[in-house]
């Protein structure tokens, strides 16, 4: 056996395990969803069903958590992304030795475990406004630190940006604001869909920080650790499903207008 041939062998044997390694928990996951058994799991096999979506449908508590999940991520959003924003602006127009101990300083929150941050949020936020949970302080404790990741994707995006454009158009006669609507918000639009996107997905999962800061409310994941202690049933494992899809869905879809987009750009360059 060649080297070459020994080669590719051991690669294959690598992307198999590999993605065995993250796929197999998924179907097994999936499996257990049309499992007629109480529990979820594949084995033993009690026959085939599909009655775990109809209790998924069934289930008003966790479409509430859902919701609660939804508003939560959106006010992240709204929240996250412009600190982000401004942070990441911030340090590229620094120029000092300040910048290296303010960008240690905004992407702390990353290194800190979210028990610290979502303890810590409560703690001041009820003794210094009395505010001792909910909605608000959710969105406000998950935004402490997913503006941290907002603003490395935009300080990424900013490192490729050519500042002579907007010193070319304030020559021009441009005001900052015109200069930042017509130029700079442009070329970061990119980068705050990315951002969004992330802000959202981080925001979706968060559990450690959630669970100090949400109050009465309950969000998806707090939800579904609350199902694992008092009894997890297959319409967990359906929902799971449902996400999963919806994901696959979007992600088609995204790659098929990125293809179409990209076929547009290259026909006029062509000609």
């Amino acid at each position: 056996m060649t080297a070459a041939r020994l080669r590719r062998l051991l690669t294959g044997a690598y992307l198999v395990l590999f993605f065995g390694y993250l796929f197999l928990p998924l179907g097994i996951m999936a499996a257990a969803t049309f499992n007629s058994s109480r529990f979820p799991t594949v084995t033993p096999w009690m026959g085939f069903t599909l009655s775990w979506f109809q209790a998924l449908w069934e289930d008003q508590r966790m479409w509430a958590a859902l919701g609660t999940s939804l508003l939560v991520g959106a006010g992240v959003i709204v929240l996250a992304v412009p600190l982000g924003l401004a942070a990441a602006l911030l340090l590229d127009r620094l120029h000092s030795r300040a910048k290296t101990f303010l960008y240690a300083l905004m992407v702390s929150p990353l290194l800190t475990p979210g028990v610290i941050v979502g303890i810590s949020t409560l703690v001041f936020w009820r003794e210094w406004f009395g505010i001792s949970g909910g909605l608000f302080l959710t969105v406000v404790a998950q935004s402490s630190f997913i503006a941290a990741y907002a603003m490395l994707l935009f300080s990424a995006r900013l490192e490729r940006f050519d500042p002579v454009l907007e010193e070319a158009a304030l020559d021009l006669g441009a005001t900052h604001g015109q200069v930042f609507r017509r130029i700079t918000l442009p070329y970061l639009m990119p980068a705050i869909l990315s951002a969004s996107l992330l802000a959202f997905l981080q925001s979706f999962e968060n559990y450690n920080t959630t669970l100090f800061v949400r109050g009465l409310d309950t969000t998806l994941t707090v939800y579904i650790a609350t199902k694992v202690r008092t009894g997890l049933t297959p319409a967990v494992n359906a929902l799971s499903l449902v996400l999963i899809a919806l994901t696959i869905l979007g992600a088609v879809a995204y790659e098929i207008l990125r293809r179409r987009e990209a076929r547009r750009q290259a026909g006029p360059a062509e000609a």
